[in-house]
């Protein structure tokens, strides 16, 4: 039977460009009820995008979806329309469960189910680590209609919370399930697949199509519509990318010279490290930038705030890890810096996927030290083009050395200082790591009392 469905599924994606081929211009069109209509009439959606016109249909005629699109193509709508209408039809509770990678993610996904659900009250809660489980349960209590969920926190709570499960399950939603499987998640999405029914609808979105995700898919989707926006790995088309050679011991004076040559735009950094994010967000802020960092060492509060912050445009250089390269709508990102080069080619894709959203143009310059050159010969290889370097004036980069060396000395006191006031203080780290790491701590010691 497996075989014969995997075939369905193979042949489906000829059959499919029905609807796209007579191009929706609404989202009546695309047989999306009136309540919701306007719903999206509010959120400012006037015409569905290109992955919604291909698979808002099929998800209304009650099929399983695999869609492939890139980032910031509006995936969120594609399947939250679909369940709310579902949900009109036949009302019930604990209806849908999103399973994210990101806690970000997920309260972004949480806010576009709030917004198009309003008018018909439909209740979502947010299960991720890094918050009070406690809140959650009673949460969960309530039975909401839309679970958004990281996996392993909801493996918490399937395991550990009296009463709680998912058996009348009737939507499943994987998104970034390409990233679900990177961050390793894998067992995580065993164990939830085994408790929820069979007899269910799932859709499954990812931006890149892996090994593990093609097991996924036959896992849990049954005979599903391939809904693909873009074929291959593609960056869009409004983005102009660049590339600067430089020498790894001038990165920072490289990076004080793009933002003072560029200045004026809003800028999204990427580094590598958490502590690498936090030592030049320090930098910067000593030069006069009003620079924010984001990443996953900071609490769950201080992340939102960063991000709030930055969406507010009250700060105009946002550091990061890859804790935000994906998913993270922040809509008015005009320049996007890799100062660390990715390690894996498709984490560009999602990085430089923060500018040049929705129809606007954007750059992205991506700093290649000598250590860099041959990941960066995998990232030209992947999106298919020989980018241009950056047109720069090596002199004026040279006059900032000064400077900038001394900014460096500074931020790195504040590092160690902030290092220590953490060890003395250390209540203010709620990730799941630290909070792990105390209990043993704790647990170790009333031990030794007992001895």
């Amino acid at each position: 039977m497996a075989a014969v469905e995997e075939q369905g599924s193979a042949a489906e994606p000829e059959q499919e460009p029905g609807p796209a081929a007579e191009e929706p211009r609404s989202f009546k069109d695309l047989g999306v009820t009136d309540v919701l209509c306007e719903a999206c009439d509010q959120l400012g959606w006037k015409v569905p995008t290109k992955i919604q016109i291909e698979a808002i249909p099929v998800a209304l005629q009650g099929r399983d979806v695999i869609g492939l699109a890139e980032t910031g193509s509006g995936k969120t709508g594609a399947f939250a329309l679909p369940i709310l209408q579902a949900l009109l039809e036949t009302p019930q509770r604990l209806f849908a469960l999103v399973l994210t990678p990101t806690r970000e993610l997920a309260f972004q996904i949480s806010e576009q189910f709030e917004a198009l659900g309003s008018s018909i009250g439909v209740q979502s809660t947010v299960i991720v680590g890094g918050i009070d489980t406690m809140s959650q349960s009673l949460a969960l209590a309530k039975k909401p209609h839309v679970i958004i969920a990281t996996p392993g926190r909801l493996v918490d709570h399937l395991e550990n919370t009296k009463g709680f499960n998912l058996r009348a399950l009737k939507f499943l939603v994987m998104d970034e399930a390409d990233r679900i499987l990177n961050m390793d998640f894998e067992t995580e999405v065993d164990k939830i697949l085994k408790v929820i029914p069979r007899d269910r609808k799932t859709f499954l979105f990812s931006a890149t199509m892996t090994k593990k995700v093609q097991k996924l898919q036959r896992a849990a989707l049954k005979n599903p519509v391939k809904c693909a926006v873009s074929s291959k790995y593609q960056t869009v088309e409004k983005l102009q990318q660049y590339y600067i050679f430089i020498p790894s011991k001038f990165k920072d004076s490289y990076l004080v010279y793009i933002l003072n040559e560029l200045a004026g735009n809003s800028f999204m950094i990427f580094c590598s490290t958490c502590n690498n994010t936090q030592r030049t967000a320090l930098l910067l802020r000593n030069l006069g930038f009003t620079a924010i960092p984001l990443h996953g060492q900071m609490s769950q509060n201080k992340r939102l705030g960063s991000l709030n912050k930055f969406k507010a445009k009250a700060r105009s250089v946002l550091l990061a890890t890859d804790v935000a390269s994906r998913g993270l709508d922040i809509p008015h990102v005009d320049v996007v810096i890799n100062f660390d080069i990715p390690t894996h080619s498709k984490d560009y894709i999602h990085r430089v996927g923060r500018t040049a959203r929705a129809g606007r143009s954007g750059k992205s310059i991506t700093f290649v030290t000598q250590y860099d050159v041959e990941l960066f010969q995998r990232i030209e290889h992947l999106i298919g083009k020989k980018l241009p370097a950056f047109p720069m004036q090596e002199e004026e980069v040279m006059m900032l050395t000064e400077r900038v060396a001394e900014a460096q000395r500074f931020a790195r006191m504040e590092l160690r200082e902030q290092g220590d006031k953490k060890r003395s203080r250390n209540d203010d780290d709620d990730t799941e790591e630290a909070i792990g790491v105390r209990n043993k701590v704790a647990g170790g010691k009333k031990k030794k009392r007992k001895a």
